[in-house]
């Protein structure tokens, strides 16, 4: 079951970037779909918080055993979440939707799925994990699959300017998931993804404020679209993420989640005629198997191998992603 849910959020995920392609055929502005994405997505997940308020509750860490945190550190914490909905996925989103108006969503999948990799490499320059031999070979064999899927770009939906978009918003991704690493294990998973939800459509909505408005003056087709993202590729993908997550542990789930730009590059091919050469496919396989790489354990020692002088984190693999 845990690894079915998986499965199912990486399913939903890959289909966001086919959904935006629809919706922007059917009229919608990249700001309408970003606006309406987090608003609505914000607006469900609060409503799931009223009817299960036991997932408001988190587990207490080691650090927490002595009750309750203070007020005011609370504040703090649920601050940061919205800090990172305000600035990080609100940018990173709208980078992503950039970069899908000038290119195919299957090529912009390979390159935005470089993202578990650049936290890998962040991870060891910022002192907390080693370069491992493991963790090496699993950055070359990754490097070489970008460098085939972009060399190997000989179709029309290859656009310079959006791959640079596309590996920007896997750059800000990377720095999104290192900050959140340090409030994951504060905040519960649904509370958390509805504050990230809530920063960016607060930032979303103000700069449409400034900017002159939005548009929704499209026909149902874009609200269906809109809706389907909001709703498969944002809540019902991050709640089945989770649900995953907590049966199967993060090593599995990670390696579930390579699953993605798989369905975004099928359903593609599928609903708009997109393909990728041989080489690109070649390139995205290292990269998927580079990220698989990454998370699989030994066998005889812990996955994550912890830079000297570092407590033991409380998991054993990079930090899982709170959003997409």
């Amino acid at each position: 079951m845990g690894a079915a849910l998986c499965l199912l959020s990486a399913a939903c995920f890959g289909a966001m970037a086919v959904f935006g392609k629809l919706a922007y055929d059917a009229g919608v502005s990249p700001t309408a779909l970003l606006l309406v994405r987090f608003g609505l997505a914000a607006v469900l997940l609060g409503l799931v918080l009223l009817v299960r308020p036991g997932l408001r509750r988190v587990t207490p860490g080691p650090g927490d055993a002595g009750g309750g945190r203070p007020a005011t550190r609370r504040g703090r914490i649920a601050a940061v979440a919205l800090g990172l909905g305000a600035v990080g996925y609100a940018t990173q989103a709208s980078l992503y939707f950039a970069a899908l108006e000038l290119m195919d969503a299957s090529l912009l999948a390979l390159i935005l799925y470089t993202y578990p990799v650049l936290v890998t490499v962040a991870a060891v320059l910022l002192g907390r994990d080693r370069l491992t031999r493991r963790r090496g070979a699993a950055l070359v064999a990754a490097s070489g699959g970008t460098l085939l899927v972009l060399l190997g770009a000989g179709g029309a939906g290859f656009h310079p300017l959006g791959a640079l978009l596309a590996f920007a918003a896997a750059v800000t991704y990377t720095v999104y998931i290192l900050v959140s690493d340090t409030v994951v294990h504060r905040l519960a998973p649904v509370a958390l993804s509805a504050l990230v939800m809530t920063g960016a459509a607060g930032t979303l909505g103000g700069r449409a404020l400034l900017t002159g408005g939005v548009d929704l003056s499209f026909g149902w087709r874009g609200w269906f679209w809109l809706a389907a993202i909001a709703v498969v590729s944002t809540v019902v993908a991050m709640l089945a993420f989770f649900a995953g997550l907590k049966r199967t542990g993060p090593s599995t789930a990670a390696i579930l989640s390579t699953f993605e730009p798989v369905v975004t590059a099928a359903l593609a091919t599928l609903t708009l005629g997109e393909t990728l050469t041989p080489a690109q496919l070649a390139g995205g396989a290292l990269v998927l198997v580079s990220v698989a790489v990454l998370q699989l354990r030994s066998g005889r020692a812990p996955d994550r191998e912890q830079a000297p002088g570092r407590p033991e984190p409380a998991r054993d693999t990079e930090p899982a992603p709170a959003t997409r």
